[in-house]
Protein backbone atom coordinates (compact mmCIF):
# COMPACT_ATOMS: atom_id res chain seq x y z
CA UNK A 1 0.00 0.00 0.00
CA UNK A 2 2.75 2.43 -0.22
CA UNK A 3 4.98 1.96 -2.29
CA UNK A 4 4.90 4.40 -5.03
CA UNK A 5 3.35 3.62 -8.27
CA UNK A 6 5.09 5.32 -11.44
CA UNK A 7 3.67 7.95 -13.12
CA UNK A 8 3.62 6.04 -16.39
CA UNK A 9 1.71 3.21 -15.56
CA UNK A 10 -2.18 3.56 -15.77
CA UNK A 11 -3.83 1.51 -12.71
CA UNK A 12 -7.35 0.15 -12.66
CA UNK A 13 -9.60 -0.27 -9.01
CA UNK A 14 -12.68 -2.28 -9.02
CA UNK A 15 -15.55 -1.21 -7.55
CA UNK A 16 -16.75 -4.92 -6.46
CA UNK A 17 -20.77 -4.45 -6.85
CA UNK A 18 -21.64 -7.84 -8.50
CA UNK A 19 -23.81 -6.87 -11.63
CA UNK A 20 -23.21 -3.20 -10.96
CA UNK A 21 -19.34 -3.67 -10.71
CA UNK A 22 -17.29 -1.17 -12.29
CA UNK A 23 -13.79 0.21 -12.97
CA UNK A 24 -11.68 3.16 -11.77
CA UNK A 25 -9.17 3.75 -14.31
CA UNK A 26 -5.87 6.22 -12.45
CA UNK A 27 -3.07 7.26 -14.68
CA UNK A 28 -1.45 10.49 -16.58
CA UNK A 29 -2.80 11.26 -19.54
CA UNK A 30 -5.89 8.33 -19.61
CA UNK A 31 -8.38 11.29 -20.51
CA UNK A 32 -7.60 10.37 -24.73
CA UNK A 33 -8.82 6.54 -23.97
CA UNK A 34 -12.12 7.48 -22.56
CA UNK A 35 -14.15 7.11 -26.29
CA UNK A 36 -12.65 3.69 -26.66
CA UNK A 37 -13.59 2.76 -23.34
CA UNK A 38 -17.03 4.04 -24.06
CA UNK A 39 -17.48 2.59 -27.45
CA UNK A 40 -16.26 -0.99 -25.52
CA UNK A 41 -18.81 -0.94 -22.38
CA UNK A 42 -21.93 0.76 -24.35
CA UNK A 43 -21.51 0.05 -28.14
CA UNK A 44 -23.82 2.33 -29.98
CA UNK A 45 -24.50 4.55 -26.91
CA UNK A 46 -25.02 8.43 -27.68
CA UNK A 47 -23.51 10.62 -25.01
CA UNK A 48 -24.16 13.81 -23.02
CA UNK A 49 -21.46 15.42 -21.12
CA UNK A 50 -22.13 17.86 -17.99
CA UNK A 51 -19.58 20.06 -17.54
CA UNK A 52 -19.06 23.39 -15.80
CA UNK A 53 -17.49 26.91 -17.88
CA UNK A 54 -14.00 26.53 -16.19
CA UNK A 55 -13.63 22.91 -16.63
CA UNK A 56 -15.00 23.17 -20.22
CA UNK A 57 -12.10 25.33 -21.33
CA UNK A 58 -9.22 23.10 -20.64
CA UNK A 59 -10.85 19.56 -21.07
CA UNK A 60 -14.19 19.87 -23.14
CA UNK A 61 -12.67 19.71 -26.45
CA UNK A 62 -9.86 16.76 -25.88
CA UNK A 63 -12.93 14.77 -24.22
CA UNK A 64 -15.01 15.47 -27.24
CA UNK A 65 -12.49 14.50 -29.22
CA UNK A 66 -11.77 11.15 -27.62
CA UNK A 67 -15.61 10.71 -28.37
CA UNK A 68 -15.41 11.74 -31.78
CA UNK A 69 -12.81 9.30 -32.31
CA UNK A 70 -14.48 5.94 -31.23
CA UNK A 71 -17.28 7.35 -33.01
CA UNK A 72 -19.59 8.08 -29.95
CA UNK A 73 -22.11 11.18 -31.04
CA UNK A 74 -22.05 13.85 -27.78
CA UNK A 75 -23.52 17.15 -26.77
CA UNK A 76 -22.98 19.01 -23.94
CA UNK A 77 -24.29 21.35 -21.30
CA UNK A 78 -22.28 23.86 -19.32
CA UNK A 79 -23.22 25.03 -15.94
CA UNK A 80 -21.82 27.86 -13.51
CA UNK A 81 -18.63 26.53 -11.08
CA UNK A 82 -19.54 26.13 -7.81
CA UNK A 83 -22.09 24.95 -5.24
CA UNK A 84 -24.24 27.38 -6.64
CA UNK A 85 -24.82 25.00 -9.51
CA UNK A 86 -25.91 21.95 -6.73
CA UNK A 87 -29.29 23.46 -6.51
CA UNK A 88 -33.04 22.94 -7.93
CA UNK A 89 -32.38 25.16 -10.45
CA UNK A 90 -29.37 23.63 -11.52
CA UNK A 91 -31.03 20.40 -11.34
CA UNK A 92 -33.85 21.60 -13.62
CA UNK A 93 -31.76 23.32 -16.19
CA UNK A 94 -29.70 19.90 -16.85
CA UNK A 95 -32.24 17.48 -16.64
CA UNK A 96 -34.03 19.57 -19.23
CA UNK A 97 -30.75 19.73 -21.72
CA UNK A 98 -30.54 15.91 -21.43
CA UNK A 99 -34.04 16.01 -22.52
CA UNK A 100 -33.44 17.98 -25.09
CA UNK A 101 -30.62 16.36 -26.15
CA UNK A 102 -33.06 12.76 -26.29
CA UNK A 103 -30.47 10.72 -23.89
CA UNK A 104 -32.07 7.71 -23.57
CA UNK A 105 -32.30 4.86 -21.39
CA UNK A 106 -29.71 2.96 -23.09
CA UNK A 107 -27.11 6.47 -23.47
CA UNK A 108 -24.85 7.50 -21.59
CA UNK A 109 -24.46 10.75 -19.51
CA UNK A 110 -20.96 11.82 -19.13
CA UNK A 111 -19.93 13.76 -15.84
CA UNK A 112 -16.74 15.88 -16.60
CA UNK A 113 -15.55 18.11 -13.59
CA UNK A 114 -15.25 18.01 -10.16
CA UNK A 115 -17.86 17.14 -7.20
CA UNK A 116 -20.45 19.47 -7.75
CA UNK A 117 -20.76 18.37 -11.45
CA UNK A 118 -20.22 14.61 -10.61
CA UNK A 119 -23.21 15.27 -7.65
CA UNK A 120 -25.23 17.31 -10.41
CA UNK A 121 -24.80 14.74 -13.53
CA UNK A 122 -24.96 11.67 -11.68
CA UNK A 123 -28.62 13.37 -9.74
CA UNK A 124 -29.89 14.53 -13.38
CA UNK A 125 -28.96 10.73 -14.66
CA UNK A 126 -30.21 8.66 -11.57
CA UNK A 127 -33.91 10.35 -12.76
CA UNK A 128 -33.74 10.96 -16.52
CA UNK A 129 -36.17 8.76 -17.97
CA UNK A 130 -36.63 6.76 -14.65
CA UNK A 131 -32.04 6.05 -14.28
CA UNK A 132 -29.86 6.44 -17.54
CA UNK A 133 -26.44 5.65 -17.03
CA UNK A 134 -23.65 7.42 -16.37
CA UNK A 135 -19.53 7.57 -16.61
CA UNK A 136 -17.29 9.85 -14.41
CA UNK A 137 -14.70 12.03 -15.81
CA UNK A 138 -13.51 13.62 -12.34
CA UNK A 139 -11.25 17.14 -12.82
CA UNK A 140 -10.95 17.56 -9.21
CA UNK A 141 -8.20 15.90 -6.89
CA UNK A 142 -11.11 15.91 -4.46
CA UNK A 143 -13.72 14.57 -7.10
CA UNK A 144 -10.88 11.94 -8.14
CA UNK A 145 -9.98 10.40 -4.84
CA UNK A 146 -13.65 10.74 -3.50
CA UNK A 147 -17.15 12.19 -5.23
CA UNK A 148 -16.44 10.00 -8.24
CA UNK A 149 -16.66 6.72 -6.25
CA UNK A 150 -19.22 5.03 -4.54
CA UNK A 151 -22.59 6.49 -6.29
CA UNK A 152 -23.56 9.01 -4.09
CA UNK A 153 -25.07 11.80 -6.07
CA UNK A 154 -27.29 14.91 -5.22
CA UNK A 155 -28.02 18.56 -4.51
CA UNK A 156 -27.62 21.37 -2.09
CA UNK A 157 -30.98 22.08 0.03
CA UNK A 158 -30.98 25.67 1.31
CA UNK A 159 -31.15 23.48 4.90
CA UNK A 160 -28.18 21.45 4.90
CA UNK A 161 -25.50 20.05 2.30
CA UNK A 162 -26.20 17.29 -0.10
CA UNK A 163 -29.93 16.64 1.68
CA UNK A 164 -31.83 15.99 -1.90
CA UNK A 165 -30.00 12.61 -3.81
CA UNK A 166 -29.96 9.69 -4.67
CA UNK A 167 -27.07 6.88 -4.85
CA UNK A 168 -26.61 5.78 -8.29
CA UNK A 169 -23.44 4.14 -9.17
CA UNK A 170 -21.46 5.39 -12.27
CA UNK A 171 -20.34 2.28 -15.07
CA UNK A 172 -16.78 3.73 -15.06
CA UNK A 173 -14.26 6.24 -13.67
CA UNK A 174 -11.64 7.52 -15.77
CA UNK A 175 -9.40 9.85 -13.65
CA UNK A 176 -7.17 11.50 -15.56
CA UNK A 177 -4.12 12.72 -13.26
CA UNK A 178 -2.67 15.22 -15.74
CA UNK A 179 -6.09 17.02 -15.82
CA UNK A 180 -4.88 18.38 -12.30
CA UNK A 181 -2.55 20.29 -13.63
CA UNK A 182 -4.37 23.30 -14.14
CA UNK A 183 -6.11 23.20 -10.70
CA UNK A 184 -5.52 26.37 -8.80
CA UNK A 185 -3.04 25.97 -5.27
CA UNK A 186 -6.06 26.17 -3.72
CA UNK A 187 -8.61 24.22 -5.16
CA UNK A 188 -5.23 21.24 -4.78
CA UNK A 189 -4.94 21.66 -1.54
CA UNK A 190 -8.78 21.26 -0.43
CA UNK A 191 -9.10 18.34 -2.33
CA UNK A 192 -5.78 17.09 -0.82
CA UNK A 193 -7.81 17.12 2.68
CA UNK A 194 -10.03 13.74 1.26
CA UNK A 195 -6.45 12.22 0.80
CA UNK A 196 -5.73 12.90 4.26
CA UNK A 197 -8.80 11.35 5.40
CA UNK A 198 -8.30 8.15 4.35
CA UNK A 199 -5.42 7.76 6.48
CA UNK A 200 -6.58 9.01 9.65
CA UNK A 201 -9.74 7.17 9.65
CA UNK A 202 -8.10 3.75 8.70
CA UNK A 203 -4.56 3.58 7.41
CA UNK A 204 -1.97 4.80 9.72
CA UNK A 205 1.11 3.67 7.42
CA UNK A 206 -0.59 6.02 4.90
CA UNK A 207 -1.03 8.50 7.39
CA UNK A 208 2.97 8.35 8.09
CA UNK A 209 3.67 7.97 3.98
CA UNK A 210 1.75 10.96 3.35
CA UNK A 211 3.71 12.71 6.01
CA UNK A 212 6.91 12.10 4.27
CA UNK A 213 5.23 12.86 0.77
CA UNK A 214 3.04 15.35 0.50
CA UNK A 215 5.10 17.53 -0.86
CA UNK A 216 5.47 15.40 -4.25
CA UNK A 217 2.24 14.64 -4.37
CA UNK A 218 1.31 18.87 -4.94
CA UNK A 219 4.17 18.57 -7.08
CA UNK A 220 2.95 16.42 -9.43
CA UNK A 221 5.27 13.06 -9.06
CA UNK A 222 5.03 9.58 -8.84
CA UNK A 223 3.51 9.79 -5.25
CA UNK A 224 0.17 11.67 -6.77
CA UNK A 225 -1.08 8.75 -8.30
CA UNK A 226 -0.26 6.27 -5.53
CA UNK A 227 -2.03 8.73 -2.93
CA UNK A 228 -5.04 8.76 -5.50
CA UNK A 229 -4.97 4.71 -6.27
CA UNK A 230 -4.78 3.73 -2.36
CA UNK A 231 -7.30 6.80 -1.64
CA UNK A 232 -9.83 5.12 -4.13
CA UNK A 233 -8.87 1.45 -2.90
CA UNK A 234 -9.71 2.27 0.11
CA UNK A 235 -13.03 3.81 -0.73
CA UNK A 236 -13.88 1.11 -2.97
CA UNK A 237 -13.29 -1.69 -0.40
CA UNK A 238 -15.87 0.10 1.36
CA UNK A 239 -18.42 0.65 -0.51
CA UNK A 240 -18.45 -2.37 -1.67
CA UNK A 241 -18.94 -3.64 1.26
CA UNK A 242 -21.37 -1.10 2.46
CA UNK A 243 -23.23 0.46 -0.48
CA UNK A 244 -25.69 2.61 1.23
CA UNK A 245 -23.97 3.53 4.23
CA UNK A 246 -26.07 1.18 6.76
CA UNK A 247 -22.69 0.66 9.32
CA UNK A 248 -18.95 1.17 7.60
CA UNK A 249 -19.40 3.57 4.90
CA UNK A 250 -20.09 6.17 7.80
CA UNK A 251 -16.72 6.55 8.75
CA UNK A 252 -15.68 8.08 5.43
CA UNK A 253 -17.88 10.89 6.73
CA UNK A 254 -15.24 12.26 9.09
CA UNK A 255 -14.58 15.88 9.42
CA UNK A 256 -18.37 15.90 7.55
CA UNK A 257 -20.53 16.54 10.11
CA UNK A 258 -18.66 19.66 11.23
CA UNK A 259 -17.65 20.58 8.35
CA UNK A 260 -21.27 20.60 6.13
CA UNK A 261 -22.50 22.80 9.02
CA UNK A 262 -19.60 25.10 8.24
CA UNK A 263 -20.46 25.38 4.62
CA UNK A 264 -23.95 25.81 5.01
CA UNK A 265 -23.64 28.59 7.57
CA UNK A 266 -21.28 30.13 5.25
CA UNK A 267 -23.93 29.93 2.08
CA UNK A 268 -21.65 26.99 0.26
CA UNK A 269 -19.82 29.72 -1.53
CA UNK A 270 -15.78 30.23 -1.94
CA UNK A 271 -15.57 31.32 1.62
CA UNK A 272 -14.79 27.74 2.19
CA UNK A 273 -14.82 24.89 -0.32
CA UNK A 274 -15.61 21.46 0.71
CA UNK A 275 -12.38 20.05 1.68
CA UNK A 276 -11.56 23.30 3.40
CA UNK A 277 -14.55 22.16 5.64
CA UNK A 278 -13.46 18.41 5.86
CA UNK A 279 -9.68 19.61 6.91
CA UNK A 280 -11.36 22.44 9.81
CA UNK A 281 -14.22 18.85 10.48
CA UNK A 282 -11.31 16.75 11.28
CA UNK A 283 -9.69 18.81 13.06
CA UNK A 284 -12.76 19.12 15.66
CA UNK A 285 -13.91 15.43 15.23
CA UNK A 286 -10.04 14.46 16.20
CA UNK A 287 -9.57 17.08 19.23
CA UNK A 288 -13.24 16.39 20.26
CA UNK A 289 -12.55 12.68 20.59
CA UNK A 290 -9.52 13.93 22.58
CA UNK A 291 -11.69 15.73 25.28
CA UNK A 292 -13.79 12.32 25.32
CA UNK A 293 -10.82 10.93 26.57
CA UNK A 294 -10.73 8.63 22.98
CA UNK A 295 -7.53 9.81 21.50
CA UNK A 296 -4.26 11.06 22.61
CA UNK A 297 -4.01 15.00 22.28
CA UNK A 298 -0.50 14.58 20.83
CA UNK A 299 -2.29 12.81 18.04
CA UNK A 300 -4.90 15.03 17.49
CA UNK A 301 -2.24 17.86 17.13
CA UNK A 302 -0.66 15.84 14.65
CA UNK A 303 -3.50 15.56 12.78
CA UNK A 304 -3.59 19.13 12.95
CA UNK A 305 0.05 19.75 12.15
CA UNK A 306 -0.17 17.72 8.85
CA UNK A 307 -3.34 20.06 7.22
CA UNK A 308 -1.46 22.86 8.25
CA UNK A 309 1.64 21.32 6.64
CA UNK A 310 -0.77 20.58 3.27
CA UNK A 311 -1.81 24.10 3.07
CA UNK A 312 -5.34 23.43 4.85
CA UNK A 313 -7.52 25.62 7.28
CA UNK A 314 -7.62 23.80 9.91
CA UNK A 315 -9.02 26.44 12.67
CA UNK A 316 -12.54 28.20 12.60
CA UNK A 317 -10.78 31.56 12.74
CA UNK A 318 -9.35 30.78 9.23
CA UNK A 319 -12.90 31.01 7.30
CA UNK A 320 -12.86 34.23 5.58
CA UNK A 321 -15.65 36.72 7.50
CA UNK A 322 -15.62 34.26 10.51
CA UNK A 323 -16.36 36.83 12.78
CA UNK A 324 -18.78 38.45 10.70
CA UNK A 325 -22.53 37.15 9.53
CA UNK A 326 -23.07 35.30 12.78
CA UNK A 327 -21.19 32.24 12.02
CA UNK A 328 -19.66 32.30 15.97
CA UNK A 329 -23.27 30.67 16.75
CA UNK A 330 -23.11 27.31 18.62
CA UNK A 331 -26.55 27.14 18.18
CA UNK A 332 -27.15 27.36 14.53
CA UNK A 333 -24.34 25.26 13.94
CA UNK A 334 -26.21 22.90 15.84
CA UNK A 335 -29.30 23.17 14.15
CA UNK A 336 -27.39 22.83 11.00
CA UNK A 337 -26.00 19.29 12.31
CA UNK A 338 -29.56 18.43 12.97
CA UNK A 339 -30.32 18.17 9.32
CA UNK A 340 -27.16 16.36 8.96
CA UNK A 341 -28.40 12.71 6.74
CA UNK A 342 -26.61 11.13 9.38
CA UNK A 343 -29.26 11.91 11.84
CA UNK A 344 -31.38 8.80 13.01
CA UNK A 345 -34.39 9.43 15.09
CA UNK A 346 -33.26 13.00 15.73
CA UNK A 347 -29.77 11.66 17.01
CA UNK A 348 -26.16 12.84 15.85
CA UNK A 349 -24.00 10.56 14.39
CA UNK A 350 -20.23 11.45 15.08
CA UNK A 351 -17.25 9.38 13.30
CA UNK A 352 -14.63 10.36 16.26
CA UNK A 353 -11.21 8.98 16.71
CA UNK A 354 -9.71 6.45 18.86
CA UNK A 355 -6.08 6.80 16.85
CA UNK A 356 -4.31 7.61 13.95
CA UNK A 357 -5.96 5.32 11.16
CA UNK A 358 -8.89 3.91 14.04
CA UNK A 359 -12.15 5.76 13.02
CA UNK A 360 -15.28 4.63 15.12
CA UNK A 361 -18.94 5.43 14.66
CA UNK A 362 -20.52 6.94 18.12
CA UNK A 363 -24.30 7.19 17.78
CA UNK A 364 -25.04 8.34 21.54
CA UNK A 365 -22.75 11.81 22.34
CA UNK A 366 -24.65 14.02 23.95
CA UNK A 367 -25.31 17.11 22.22
CA UNK A 368 -25.06 19.61 24.97
CA UNK A 369 -21.18 18.47 25.14
CA UNK A 370 -20.62 19.31 21.34
CA UNK A 371 -22.47 22.24 22.22
CA UNK A 372 -20.21 23.42 24.64
CA UNK A 373 -17.22 22.25 22.42
CA UNK A 374 -18.32 24.16 19.57
CA UNK A 375 -19.14 27.35 22.44
CA UNK A 376 -15.20 27.34 22.87
CA UNK A 377 -14.04 26.70 19.85
CA UNK A 378 -16.08 29.50 18.64
CA UNK A 379 -15.31 32.16 21.13
CA UNK A 380 -11.48 30.39 21.65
Amino acid sequence: MTAPLKNADPITVNVGLGERAYDIVIGRNVLPSLGARIAALRPGARTAIVTDKTVAKHWLKATEESLAAAGIPTSHIAVEEGEGSKSYAGLETVSEALVAARIERNDLVIALGGGVVGDLAGFAASILRRGVDFVQVPTSLLAQVDSSVGGKTGINSPQGKNLIGAFHQPVLVVADTAVLDTLSPRQFRAGYAEVAKYGVLGDAAFFNWLEANHADIVRGGSAREHAIATSCRAKAGVVSRDERENGERALLNLGHTFGHALEAVTGFSDRLYHGEGVSIGMVLAAEFSAQLGMIAVDDAARVERHLIDAGLPTRLRDIAGFTQEGLADADRLMALMAQDKKVKRGKLTFILLEAIGQAVIANDVDPATVRDFLHRKLTA
